[in-house]
């Protein structure tokens, strides 16, 4: 491990940083990279935050048509630590590419290897497009987001590896119910009764449930069924039919959190800050999508990976505040204006008397926090194995990319569409 110790030869007599590093962009650029992995008490790295990011800005003018100067815009918008790898080495290949020292075979090995991933990515997106369309979402389920391909993005922020085929097979059929499940509890025309009877439905998890339920609510629920038959025939194969408990229960639990807002919403009822959060964090569903993509991760889906999860740790319970605040925060205008419930801004603005600008500060500091206990989970990795941490890490970079600049998931056509047409159908020029 690198202690932030090592970053004191950077300050002067008076604990301030040097003058001198003013002067040189790349050194500030990869000190300000760094200091996205800071944890709890590297007060020297909140400092190196602060300076870098105040130097690299009022660089920016002077650097002109220098190459750098597009990198460095790029990492005041996007640091690499909380970007998706995919996005970001499409990115880092053009920076590269217009760096005069850099070396032409490795250079065209990373674009042969971007391009020949990015041809399995478009095929399993054709594969899940077929599903979907099968589905008939937009047709059957008017008020449904119909964003298929823009979870297909969200799935490779988790795991875009070759040998995890299944796992986004797996994880990418139930992301795709959870915006459905999503949307039913907040966008379409049902009742509270309605949204009761679906709550428990899930609940049971039986087929003869199917009876009880509003025609749109029943297809919903028949691909509910559908898609963890298939997850289990394929956790039978490998000897881990114990996995697909897990992600049931997963789902059960998000449901629930579903309906209490929904609840909530109906009686025109604003909980408390601390009684809002637990429920909504459930909502969010990132513990959900967590014991999910786990599940066809191979040998790493072992009892104990998953007996961890279900735990809720620290590194999961980072990713729900993360995923949670800043979507209240970038959404909660326009879900107002549609009618859902109080959002994390306005229960803490009613319970604390404090304007929406005080909101978004102290939610921007718990979310900074959040990071920092998230880095610290990844730093010890004893309670799990790295390449579990790290796909935790993944969920709250997506968080990120999705919510940081507004939501860009509902309002698609933004930014989102750029970074789907990047990732998956442009591809690298050799």
């Amino acid at each position: 491990m690198v202690y932030a110790d090592v970053f004191n030869k950077f300050n002067d007599n008076e604990g301030k940083f040097k003058e001198l590093l003013i002067g040189d962009v790349r050194g500030l650029l990869s000190l300000y990279e760094a200091t996205f992995l800071s944890i709890h008490q590297e007060d020297i790295l909140d400092e190196a935050m602060e300076f870098t990011t105040t130097h690299l800005n009022s660089a920016l003018p002077n650097l002109g048509n220098n190459p750098i100067a597009t990198q460095v815009i790029h990492a005041l918008y996007q640091p690499i630590h909380k970007g998706l790898t995919r996005l970001e080495s499409r990115h880092y290949i053009s920076f590269y590419q217009k760096d005069d020292s850099h070396n032409k075979v490795l250079l065209d090995f990373a674009k042969l290897d971007f391009n020949l991933l990015q041809k399995l990515h478009q095929k399993e997106l054709s594969e899940i497009t077929r599903w979907w369309k099968e589905l008939d979402v937009a047709r059957t389920l008017p008020f449904a987001r119909d964003r298929v391909v823009e979870l297909y993005f969200w799935t490779l922020g988790v795991y875009f590896e070759p040998q995890y085929v299944l796992a986004r097979r797996i994880l990418m059929k139930m992301i795709c119910l959870i915006s459905i499940i999503d949307d039913i509890y907040d966008a379409s025309p049902a009742t509270i009764e309605e949204l009761v009877l679906f709550n428990e439905a899930i609940q049971r998890w039986e087929v003869s449930s199917l009876d009880q339920l509003p025609d749109y609510m029943k297809v919903v629920y028949q691909a509910v069924l559908d898609a963890y038959n298939m997850i289990d025939e394929e956790m039978v194969k490998q000897g881990k039919s114990y996995a697909i408990n897990y992600a049931k229960f997963a789902v059960k639990d998000m449901t629930r959190g579903y309906l209490a807002e929904a609840k909530w919403y109906h009686e025109g009822y604003v909980p408390s800050f601390e009684e809002y959060m637990p429920t909504a964090m459930l909502s969010g569903g990132q513990q959900a999508l967590a014991i999910t993509f786990l599940v066809g991760m191979g040998e790493l889906a072992t009892k104990e990976a998953l007996d961890w999860l279900y735990t809720d740790p620290l590194i999961v319970q980072g990713v729900s505040v993360v995923g949670r605040l800043m979507d209240d925060v970038v959404g909660h205008e326009f879900e107002q204006k549609r009618g859902h419930v109080a959002s994390a801004v306005e229960c803490y603005m009613k319970q604390h008397s404090v304007t929406e600008e005080e909101v978004i500060v102290e939610f921007g500091k718990r979310v900074t926090n959040a990071w920092k206990d998230m880095n610290s989970e990844c730093l010890n990795p004893t309670a799990a194995p790295m390449p579990l941490l790290v796909r935790v890490l993944n969920l709250a970079r997506v968080v990120y990319v999705i919510y940081h600049d507004g939501d860009i998931y509902t309002h698609s056509k933004t930014k989102l569409k750029e970074y789907v047409t990047s990732v998956l159908v442009d591809s690298v020029p050799i």
